[in-house]
């Protein structure tokens, strides 16, 4: 007798329509995955207000969207073995409840140590949101085509969010406070978790499943001193002490978490599962392809708001054509993972991010028309559209039914260990290049040598971005050209990065996803587990 998921029908709870998934779940489980999204996008568009009101140096300005990422990145899979041992619904209101708290902390933060707190908090509640918002849908679907179509639509959601975010971030940023953004967030918080308490149907797999606090503490303090090292690299220095450290750490604590998991009886991640084929590369792709995505949105912000001090509204502007796709071609992408490989389906939205990125490198710094973006946003965009549902579907209906919790907790984790490089990794190249040309440049200007002794002192104290952003007329304004072409430059090159990441993902996909390999080895896996099932 094979392991199946358990189910639990509160009374509160939505019926199933037609014997399917519960219409109340689907509605809890895609308005939570939009909330959190919605958290997680935000901050990219204010941006250049924190920069203006906070005045960030260093890595503190990347730190306001890691400080929520990072959680989110390193308790997912924890999050997903807690819905499977103690149901997915009280997962939905406690990271409700936490996203409440979190970004009510962070509108009435006084100065950016109290928005990282509030940014922290609010992660956790996301880390419990996104794999588990996922899970108690495909756990409610009954056949592969089924959960292809219900994950196409909270992968829709999913990027709602991020078009609600921009739009968010924009009004209230234009015509109010970047405080105002989060006031509203809290506000959809406490929607969703009324949503989820009073519709949503609980669910869980417990059969084999345990709290692996050993994998648990190895993962987090690996993948936390990894991201650690990224974000202050290129502030505190490469070879800078702590940075070092930090490295050692991350690869001590990554190679005992797949010794722990070798050896676990319940593991937090099952290794084996990487011996599928398909699953093995959409985890990759879920992290190289979710980085270059992200370090686009990224980019994007920072050349729209710090660089180019151009208001929250427009800006908002970009966000919208990164994310509206996935709701605009919904019944496309659906159409097509049920007809179509997913080879295909994620190829070429892999290699449309990349051909978005390759042009968006070439813009001019100084070109502040917002048509200029149409074409490679939208590119990538699309390409976001049909990679994220296709390595979602990939992942989760290549797994036995019941690690389906299992699957979309490591998939969720992996995406959003992409999401968190992307910011961290190209701010690092981006600003690194911006520093090293600044300094060239500025030396061999003919400024004079008062001009050159203030812009070299601001920018020793906050970087290039804050010579960009001191008024013209100020001694150090004098240069603000040659920071200007500098940050232009360095992004230029983020964007490259992103696009390269991209295109290698999408020779992989078209190339490892052939065959039937995939469902051989799930089956395979399948075998393995009805002895102890027995």
């Amino acid at each position: 007798m094979s392991t199946e998921t358990r189910t639990q029908v509160d009374s509160t709870a939505a019926r199933p329509a037609s014997g399917g998934l519960p219409v109340g779940t689907l509605v809890a489980g895609c308005f939570a995955v939009l909330l959190a999204q919605v958290a997680l996008a935000m901050p990219a568009t204010l941006n250049g207000l924190f920069q203006e009101d906070l005045h960030p140096v260093g890595s503190q300005l990347t730190w306001i969207s890691d400080a929520f990422l990072l959680p989110v990145t390193v308790l997912e899979l924890t999050f997903g073995v807690l819905g499977d041992l103690f149901g997915r619904k009280h997962l939905l209101v406690g990271g409700g409840a936490l996203l409440v708290v979190g970004e009510a902390l962070a509108a009435a933060g006084n100065g950016i140590h109290m928005l990282w707190v509030g940014q922290a908090i609010a992660g956790l509640g996301a880390a419990a949101l996104f794999p588990t918002s996922l899970a108690v849908i495909a756990a409610g679907t009954h056949t592969a085509r089924d959960r292809a179509r219900t994950i196409a639509i909270w992968a829709a959601c999913l990027s709602g969010g991020g078009i609600v975010a921009p739009v968010l971030g924009g009004v209230t940023g234009n015509y109010g406070s970047w405080r105002w953004a989060f006031v509203v967030v809290t506000g959809l918080a406490v929607v969703s978790t009324l949503l989820s308490q009073f519709l949503a149907q609980n669910s869980s797999a417990p059969q084999g499943r345990s709290l692996d606090l050993a994998g648990q503490v190895t993962i987090g303090v690996g993948l936390f001193a990894l991201l650690y090292a990224v974000i202050q690299g290129p502030s505190d220095g490469w070879t800078a002490t702590p940075v070092v450290i930090a490295y050692v750490v991350a690869a001590v604590f990554v190679s005992l978490f797949i010794v722990a998991e070798l050896r676990s009886d319940s593991p937090l991640l099952r290794l084996d599962l990487f011996t599928n084929r398909a699953f093995a590369v959409a985890s990759f792709v879920a992290v190289v392809g979710m980085f270059s995505y992200l370090g686009t949105a990224y980019a994007t912000s920072i050349r729209l708001g710090p660089i180019q001090h151009q208001s929250p509204l427009r800006g908002s502007f970009a966000f919208v054509l990164l994310n509206a796709w996935t709701f605009l071609l919904l019944p496309v992408i659906a159409r097509l993972l049920e007809r179509v490989s997913a080879r295909w389906v994620l190829g070429s939205g892999l290699a449309l991010m990349a051909v978005g990125d390759f042009i968006a490198a070439t813009m001019p710094v100084a070109d502040r028309a917002l048509t200029s973006l149409v074409l490679p946003l939208g590119l990538v965009g699309i390409g976001f559209a049909l990679t994220v549902s296709s390595i979602t579907v990939t992942a989760v209906n290549t797994v036995p039914v019941h690690y389906a919790g299992m699957a979309s907790a490591s998939t969720s984790l992996l995406r959003d260990f992409g999401f968190t490089l992307g910011p961290a990794v190209i701010g690092a190249i981006a600003l690194s290049r911006a520093a090293d040309e600044f300094h060239q440049k500025l030396a061999a200007s003919g400024l004079s040598a008062q001009v050159k002794a203030a812009a070299g002192q601001v920018a020793a104290e906050g970087g290039p971005l804050a010579v960009n952003s001191v008024p013209p007329a100020s001694p150090p304004g004098g240069a603000s050209p040659i920071a200007l072409d500098a940050l232009g430059n360095g992004y230029a090159i983020g964007y490259v990065v992103c696009g390269i990441a991209a295109l290698a993902c999408c020779l992989l996909s078209l190339i490892a996803l052939r065959g039937k390999g995939d469902e051989q080895a799930a089956a395979g896996i399948a075998a393995q587990e009805r002895p102890a099932a027995v």
